[in-house]
């Protein structure tokens, strides 16, 4: 936290301040049994900007494991990708959910 002081001008400055990284969020898809793995594959191409290649390697571990985390990111940016993940499912009328974790 900044400390204001003056000097001798009188004039106020402001003492160091501890910069953090910002905490890091893992964005996890999980799966279901009706969202087609079609689907799942353009929504991290769309979303995610994952490559065809990357997006079949994430949605096989969604559909073999439960689970696949697809990046991680700051925690705006997580909650962004989850929300836009959740409007696209609903718009095409997949249950599909997505999720974020402290990684």
């Amino acid at each position: 936290m900044a400390q204001e002081t003056q000097n001798e001008g009188g004039v106020l400055t402001r003492g160091e301040e501890e910069l953090r990284e910002p905490e890091e969020y893992r964005v996890i898809l999980l799966n279901d049994d009706y969202t087609t793995m079609e689907f799942v594959v353009t929504v991290l191409m769309a979303v995610f900007h994952k490559t065809f290649a990357d997006a079949q390697t994430i949605m096989l571990d969604v559909h073999r494991k439960g689970r696949g985390i697809v990046g991680v990111f700051s925690y705006d940016i997580a909650v962004t990708k989850v929300n836009q993940v959740h409007e696209l499912a609903k718009q095409n009328g997949f249950p599909l959910k997505c999720t974020m974790e402290k990684a």
